[in-house]
Formats: C-alpha cells, structure tokens, sequence
C-alpha cells in the first residue's frame, strides 16, 4: 500500500505567499461553457493529454467547495480538496496528501473567462516545497514551471482539435 504524506492547508491567500506560484494563460478555442464542462468532467485534465495520467473524483456530484479528488502526473499522486467552487467560472484547491514528501503546501487555481469566440484559460500552481528540497527547488523551478505548462498546452491542442 503506498504511504502518504500530509500537506500543510492552503487558501486563496497562498497564492500571493507561496515562494514559487507559476501562472499560465492560455486562449481556447471552445467556449468557457465548454471548457468548464471539461474541466468537472469525470476525466478532466486527464482528457486533454498525456501530463495527467488519471483522476478520480472522490466526492459525489455536484461538486462544489469541500470536493475531493485523487490525481496522479505519472508515478506522483496528490489527494485534493477544493476551498473554492464558483460553477461555470472557476474553482481552487489545495493538495492534503502526496504519495512523495514534495511539497508542505501545494495549491491549484483554475480560471475560465470568455475572450472573443473562445475562452481565457487563467492557471496558478502555487508551491511551498518541504524544507530539505527548498534549495533544490531554487534550481529546479524553471524546469518543474515547464513541466506543469505542458497541461495547459495540452489544453490548448485539445480544444483546437474538437
């Protein structure tokens, strides 16, 4: 049975605090209804590529704040619990647990704006690593940055091809 390790909570206030907080912006060529659709979807960012390799729900429709999920990027897994659900626009989360002593605080905001005939997609990451791994980080935060642009991009390419 694989171990987890608890997360330090996080709220809206952490993406101002947090020592990396990486922000994406991309246009989609759908509409916010139908990238909102995707995103609550059972898949969710799974369906856009291959950087999400699963996700699973753990809380019953609808979904809202207080919400729960299990994601996993390959061989990491992160338990999620979202403080903010606003239907149709948005929503927030902070990681509970990880399958890897990463992150002391790790949180998530997603963001969906109608731009012209299709959609602003707004995404923070924002990251506080465990103390042994902040030096590190320092190093390694533009490549770890890179690695999380690739699932916007990954948006990106999915509503160009639907």
């Amino acid at each position: 049975m694989a171990r987890w390790f608890a997360l330090k909570p996080a709220d809206a206030g952490f993406f101002a605090s947090a020592p990396y907080v990486f922000r994406y912006v991309k246009h989609f060529d759908a509409t916010p209804e139908q990238v909102w659709d995707s995103l609550q979807s059972d898949e969710s960012l799974a369906a856009w590529g291959k950087t999400v390799t699963s996700l699973t729900w753990t809380s019953p429709r609808p979904f809202g704040a207080g919400t729960t999920r299990e994601v996993s990027t390959g061989p990491i897994k992160v338990r999620e619990r979202f403080f903010d659900w606003t239907d149709g626009s948005g929503y927030a989360f902070h990681a509970t647990e990880a399958n890897a002593p990463l992150f002391r605080r790790f949180a998530e905001d997603y963001r969906v704006e109608p731009e012209g005939a299709g959609t602003r997609f707004t995404w923070l990451v924002a990251i506080e690593p465990v103390g042994p791994l902040k030096l590190p980080f320092k190093v390694l935060a533009p490549a770890l940055k890179a690695a999380f642009g690739r699932a916007a991009a990954d948006g990106e390419k999915y509503f160009a091809s639907r």
